[in-house]
């Protein structure tokens, strides 16, 4: 059977994959296990605005409750908050129902520990181990009258969050225009609200979420609106958020996208010059851009490299004592502030870095050359087996040799989607096309729904 959680928690398409049956005994196990030294293990729980979020996050606190567990609905918030309330409220566990950049269609459930981190491994596969025995009716009997645990709504700690990322920067950030892309999804009040509380003059878009426009070509992962808006209101700089606001992205006052990468480095700038980069260390992926390394290299700071996946960039600036990590997409992690990617956060702190520079967004985001690269997702049956495929080692390999040392080619599965993603990154822009297209064609002929 294949591992119920994946990359970040448990996903699929709602009431399908995603059932709230399964809900149900995720959260019965979950209670079981944060419980076991204790009678009331307490959990906090937010969701995004999907549609489906109301049914999974009603019936996951059914669970809880039928085990024991106190739950605490939050509401709509972003998932960095859950990881920061759960933590300065001395809960035992967070819990985040959001499929994240994913379509309405998906949803997903997250868990923090107490601490606000996500979950490893091994608590992940007690609590799968846990729900398995419950479906089976294994699990301890369930406890009844004073012993069920609780259901309540805390509605307010929103803005507590919204303090908290004010309170992240001292810089006023008046005089700058802003064109911020909530996704139409958790961040679509309070991004707005904190940038206004900090000075900026705002321009709301994709900010009225209706159940199923949650991403809908808007958001980190479609910057098109948000450069026409930029563009269109002589905007210093467009913020875009994704679905549950642990992801930022940036488009410039010419329309230019700007990407995690980038953004990571402006910040890693500011924390050197402060004396607040661990070790003059950032954590990348293995996504990460070539020219990525080489800026940092040239501004005396080093980078470490991980598997794709906040989790493992967290993982590895908690293990390593690193301040500041994160991925192409967005997620950037400050280690000092949160304990996980955090759009706001990272909004907050790339506006500071414009005002205290005095430079437009453009200037700033040409201190790193960003070498082209060209990513291709290809649906698959499965996603295991490619590796060991001879025709797409075949074609890949024939790749590399055709890039040589000039650049690189990546294929790995999706964490969290049915797909293979295939990255060439190089000088020569048509020629990464022409590899992508080449090896995607195999993969597609070899895994794809049709075999």
């Amino acid at each position: 059977m294949a591992r119920l959680f994946g990359t970040d928690g448990v996903r699929g398409i709602a009431n399908d994959s995603l059932t709230p049956e399964l809900a149900y005994h995720l959260g019965r196990a979950a209670a079981y296990i944060f419980g076991q030294n204790k009678e009331h293990p307490t959990f906090l729980i937010g969701r995004d605005t999907r549609r489906s979020g109301t049914m999974l996050a009603d019936i996951l606190a059914a669970g809880i409750a039928s085990a024991g567990g106190d739950c605490y609905m939050v509401g709509v918030i972003p998932t960095p908050a859950i990881a920061y309330l759960t933590r300065t409220h001395h809960m035992d566990a967070g819990v985040m129902i959001s499929a994240s950049h994913n379509p309405f269609e998906y949803n997903g459930i997250k868990f923090f520990d107490g601490f606000g981190y996500k979950l490893p491994d091994e608590t992940e596969d007690k609590i799968e181990e846990c729900m398995l025995k419950d479906e089976r009716a294994a699990l301890q009997s369930r406890p009844t009258g004073a012993a069920i645990g609780t259901i309540s709504t805390w509605t307010d700690l929103q803005q507590e969050y919204a303090d908290f990322i004010c309170k992240s920067t001292d810089i006023d950030l008046s005089g700058l225009k802003v064109v911020h892309d909530g996704a139409n999804g958790s961040a679509s009040v309070l991004g707005p609200e904190i940038l206004k509380r900090l000075g900026a003059e705002v321009i709301a878009i994709h900010h009225e979420p209706n159940g199923v426009n949650i991403n809908e070509k808007c958001g980190s992962t479609h910057l098109e609106s948000l450069k026409e808006t930029v563009l269109k209101y002589g905007a210093d700089v467009g913020i875009a958020n994704d679905g549950d606001a642990d992801r930022c992205l940036a488009v410039d006052e010419k329309g230019q996208e700007m990407d995690g990468d980038q953004i990571m480095l402006l910040c890693a700038m500011k924390l050197k010059a402060e004396g607040r980069l661990k070790q003059d260390t950032v954590v990348g992926t293995v996504m990460s851009n070539i020219g990525f390394h080489k800026a940092l290299k040239e501004m005396g700071c080093k980078t470490e490299i991980t598997a794709v996946g906040d989790r493992y960039v967290l993982e590895k600036m908690r293990k390593d004592g690193y301040s500041l990590g994160g991925e192409q997409s967005g997620h950037i992690i400050f280690l000092d502030y949160n304990t996980t990617g955090d759009g706001l956060l990272t909004a907050v702190q790339l506006l500071s870095i414009m005002k205290q520079q005095n430079k437009p967004l453009s200037e700033l985001a040409g201190l790193m050359t960003r070498y082209p690269q060209i990513l291709k997702n290809v649906r698959v049956q499965t996603k295991s087996g490619w590796e060991d495929n001879n025709l797409i080692m075949a074609a890949i390999s024939a790749g590399e040799e055709e890039l040589g040392d000039e650049g690189r080619i990546l294929v790995r599965p999706s964490g969290t989607e049915p797909l293979i993603r295939v990255m060439a990154e190089g000088p020569d822009l048509d020629q990464l096309e022409r590899i992508v297209d080449d090896i995607a064609v195999v993969v597609e002929h070899e895994m794809g729904p049709s075999k």
